[in-house]
């Protein structure tokens, strides 16, 4: 999670204390991570950060002056990695239907990678809330990318005339509801009753099916 992200930074001319602040801070957003998902925002504090990774609460404010400083960090981090899913995604080009298709389902299998990540990034709880946040902001290149995927469409004629704007948050909404249930139902929709043959792919595909369908002329 936040260590993978490192990984795909340059840090060949990190000195050893770099190396060191790094692994501190990873290891800081990694146990706010565990205990947002068992307690939720309320359960996090410095020292309690502190106690999870045996440092002083005074040694965690170098790295983060307080908890929306590091609910903003976490979140910037993940947005820039979804952001680099859907981007690679849209560089295996192609027809703007599957593409835009493919763009859903990177969307979908990152909060399914990163399920604690997508939580604390989005959830109404915590108090650094993503709206918050000014469009030039990280988190909002991808509602750019579909824009532009349904303008192309558009041009295309092969998605119907709609404001892109208004199809943008239609569509995201609908992303976003499954992402949620797949990361909040461990056993989301094969342990519900009677659904044990339905597997999550199917479900994956048929709701982007869906999605693309309501788009189209």
């Amino acid at each position: 999670m936040s260590a993978d992200f490192a990984e795909n930074e340059d840090h060949s001319e990190d000195t050893p204390a770099d190396r060191r602040r790094r692994k501190v801070r990873d290891a800081i957003i990694d146990a706010a991570e565990a205990i947002f998902t068992s307690e939720g925002e309320e359960g996090i504090s410095m020292r309690r950060l502190a106690e999870a990774i045996d440092y002083s609460p005074a040694a965690i404010y170098k790295y983060f002056a307080s908890k929306d400083e590091l609910f903003v960090a976490i979140r910037e981090m993940f947005f820039q990695r979804l952001m680099d899913r859907i981007n690679e995604a849209m560089d295996e080009g192609g027809k703007v239907a599957p593409l835009c298709a493919r763009c859903m389902r990177a969307y979908i299998e990152t909060g399914m990678e990163e399920p604690n990540h997508y939580m604390m990034a989005f959830s109404p709880s915590t108090s650094a809330k993503p709206h918050m946040h000014e469009e030039k902001e990280v988190g909002f290149q991808a509602e750019s990318a579909l824009v532009s995927m349904i303008q192309q469409g558009q041009d295309e004629g092969v998605f119907r005339k709609v404001d892109p704007r208004v199809a943008s948050k239609s569509v995201w909404a609908s992303l976003h509801g499954l992402t949620m249930l797949i990361v909040c139902i461990e056993d989301f929709p094969n342990g519900m009753p009677g659904s044990e043959h339905v597997s999550r792919d199917d479900v994956i595909d048929l709701h982007t099916d869906l999605i693309m369908r309501g788009l189209m002329n």
